[in-house]
C-alpha cells in the first residue's frame, strides 16, 4: 500500500518536472521565434526601402524620357500646322483669283447676251419687212397673172407629176430588177445551202394499214359469231375493218392514223393471244391505248432530241408525239415538223439568227394539228392557244400564227419558218393534192389575171406554179404592164393560199400584118 502511494507520489512529480520542462522550452523556442520574426521584419523593411528607391529613379527617368517625347511630339504637330496653315493661305489666294476671273467671264458673258438679244430683235424686224414686202409682191404677181398661188402651185405640180411619171415607173423598174437579182441570187445560195445540208425522205402516208393473218381460218374468228366480233372492233376503235378474198391478210381502212395505229396493235394482240370475243377485244384495247400514250411520249421525247431542244414540258412533248399520228394531204405531221425544224436552223444559221429558236419554232409551227380532232377552231388558232398557255417565246408565238399568212410576220424568224413550211410542202411528192383542189387553184388563178383592166387573156400554167397575162397593147404601155405584175402579185398573196411561189409574167406585143395581093 506505501508503495503504491510511494509509486502515485513519484508519478505525479515526475509529470510537474516534465511539464515544467514543456512550458521552460515552449518559452525559451518562443523567445527564438520572436527574435527570429523581428529580425525577417527588419530585413523585408529594408529591402523594400530598397526598391522604392529604385522604382521612383526608374519612375523618373520614364517621366524625364515621355516629358522629352511629348515636347518633340508638339514640335512636330506645331510646324505641321503652320505649314497647313501655308498652304489653305495660298488656296484663298488662288479661289479669290479664280472668282475675280469668273465675275469678270460672267460680266462679258451678260453683255455678249445682251448685244444678242439686240440683234435677235433686230433681225426679227427685218423678217417681219420682209414677210410684209413679199405679201405685197405676191398679192401683186397674183394682180398682174391673174392666178392665185394655191392654183399655180396645183398646175405646176401636176406638171411635174405628168412629167416625172415616166422617169419615176423607169426608176422603179430598173431597182426592182437590181433587188429581184441580188435578192434571187442571195435567196437562192442559202436556199441551196440549206437543202445540201439537210435531205429526207419523202414517204406519203396512206389511210389504210393491211395486216397479215396466220392462216384464213382467223378471218372466221375476228368476225365472230354473227358478226360480233367484228362489230365489237369497229365500235370500240373507230375504224372500218375491210375483210375481203385477199389471202392471209385483212385491212383497216381510217383517215386518223391514231386510232389506226391502235386498232391494229389491239387486232395484231388478238391474234397472237388466240383469244377473240367482245370482253377480251374491250381489255386488249384499252391496255393498248396505255401503251400508246407511252410511246406517244417516246415519240415526242425522240423529236425533241434529235433537234437538241431542251426544256420543253412534258405536255407539249405529248403534243409533239402526237403529231407523229396526223397527216396533212399525205404528209406526216411530225415528220413534216422535223423537217421544217432543221431547214429552219440552217436557214438561221445562214442568215445570223438564233438556231435553237428557229428548231423550236419550226418544230412547233404546226402544233395545232395535234389535238385539231378534239378542240374546235383551225390549228393555227389551237397552236397559238397551246404555245401561250406554256409560255413559249412571242417569236415562237408569231410563227405559228403567221406560218400560213393569216398575222403580219414581227421577226426574220418568222419568215423562215414560213419558207421552210414551204419548201417542205411544196417538194415534188410531198403532199398529195386532190384533183378538185387543183382545178380550182387554177381557175382562181385565171380569174384574178382576168380582173384588171386592159388584160387580154391570162393562162395558168406549170401545176399553177406560173400565170402568163397577155394584155391589149393597145390600151396598155409597157411600164404599165410592171404596175399590172404588181398588183397580179399583191392580190394573189392577199387572196389565195398555195404552196410554194407563183411566177407572173405579163406578155405585151405588138403584131403589123399586111397582103401582098
Amino acid at each position: 500500500m506505501d508503495f503504491n502511494m510511494m509509486s502515485i507520489i513519484t508519478l505525479l512529480i515526475g509529470l510537474v518536472i516534465g511539464a515544467g520542462a514543456v512550458v521552460a522550452i515552449t518559452i525559451l523556442l518562443g523567445n527564438r521565434a520572436s527574435q527570429k520574426a523581428e529580425k525577417l521584419l527588419s530585413d523585408a523593411k529594408k529591402e523594400a526601402d530598397k526598391h522604392k528607391r529604385d522604382s521612383l529613379l526608374e519612375l523618373k527617368e520614364e517621366s524625364f524620357k515621355l516629358k522629352q517625347e511629348t515636347e518633340k511630339e508638339i514640335k512636330e504637330k506645331k510646324a505641321e500646322i503652320s505649314s497647313s496653315e501655308e498652304r489653305l493661305l495660298q488656296r484663298e489666294k488662288s479661289l479669290d483669283k479664280r472668282e475675280e476671273m469668273l465675275q469678270n467671264r460672267d460680266n462679258l458673258l451678260e453683255q455678249k447676251d445682251n448685244n444678242l438679244s439686240a440683234l435677235t430683235k433686230q433681225v426679227q424686224e427685218k423678217e417681219m419687212k420682209m414677210d410684209e414686202l413679199l405679201k405685197e409682191e405676191m398679192e401683186k404677181l397674183e394682180m398682174i397673172a391673174k392666178f392665185s398661188k394655191e392654183k399655180a402651185h396645183d398646175l405646176i405640180m401636176k406638171r411635174v407629176e405628168s412629167d416625172m411619171e415616166v422617169e419615176i415607173a423607169e426608176f422603179i423598174k430598173e431597182k426592182e430588177a437590181e433587188a429581184k437579182l441580188e435578192v434571187d441570187n442571195k435567196a437562192k445560195s442559202y436556199l441551196v445551202n440549206a437543202m445540201e445540208r439537210y435531205s429526207n425522205d419523202v414517204t406519203s402516208i396512206q389511210t389504210v394499214s393491211t395486216i397479215s393473218l396466220p392462216n384464213d381460218e382467223m378471218k372466221g374468228r375476228l368476225i365472230g359469231r354473227e358478226g360480233r366480233n367484228i362489230r365489237t372492233i369497229e365500235a370500240v376503235t373507230g375504224v372500218d375493218l375491210i375483210i375481203d378474198d385477199t389471202p392471209e391478210a385483212i385491212v383497216i381502212s381510217s383517215f386518223d392514223p391514231y386510232r389506226r395505229e391502235i386498232a391494229k396493235q389491239t387486232i395484231e394482240t388478238l391474234i397472237k393471244d388466240g383469244r377473240i370475243h367482245p370482253t377480251r377485244i374491250e381489255e386488249i384495247y384499252d391496255k393498248t391505248c396505255k401503251d400508246m400514250n407511252s410511246r406517244v411520249m417516246e415519240i415526242g421525247r425522240n423529236a425533241v432530241y434529235e433537234l437538241g431542244l431542251s426544256k420543253i414540258d412534258p405536255e407539249l412533248v405529248n403534243y409533239i408525239g402526237k403529231l407523229n399520228f396526223r397527216t396533212s394531204y399525205g404528209q406526216n405531221a411530225l415528220q413534216h415538223s422535223i423537217e421544217v425544224a432543221n431547214l429552219s436552223g440552217l436557214l438561221a444559221a445562214e442568215v445570223g439568227e438564233n438556231v435553237s429558236l428557229a428548231k423550236r419554232a419550226g418544230l412547233l409551227h404546226d402544233i395545232g394539228k395535234s389535238i385539231d380532232f378534239e378542240v374546235e377552231g383551225s390549228h393555227v388558232e389551237i397552236g397559238v392557244d397551246i404555245a401561250k398557255k406554256f409560255k413559249e417565246d412571242e417569236v415562237v408565238i408569231n410563227s405559228i400564227a403567221s406560218h400560213h399568212g393569216d398575222t403580219e410576220q414581227t421577226s426574220v424568224i418568222s419568215c423562215l419558218v414560213q419558207i421552210a413550211d414551204t419548201l417542205s410542202a411544196a417538194r415534188p411528192g410531198a403532199r398529195n393534192d386532190s384533183m378538185e383542189n387543183y382545178i380550182k387553184r387554177l381557175e382562181n388563178l385565171e380569174n384574178i389575171g382576168n380582173s384588171f383592166d386592159g388584160v387580154d387573156k391570162s393562162y395558168a400554167m406549170q401545176a399553177g406554179r406560173e400565170i402568163r397575162v397577155i394584155v391589149k397593147p393597145e390600151e396598155v404601155d409597157d411600164l404599165s404592164s410592171f404596175k399590172i405584175a404588181r398588183k397580179i402579185k399583191e392580190k394573189i398573196e392577199s387572196e389565195m393560199q398555195y404552196p410554194g411561189t407563183i411566177k407572173i409574167t405579163v406578155i405585151r406585143e405588138t403584131r403589123a400584118q399586111e397582103e401582098a395581093k
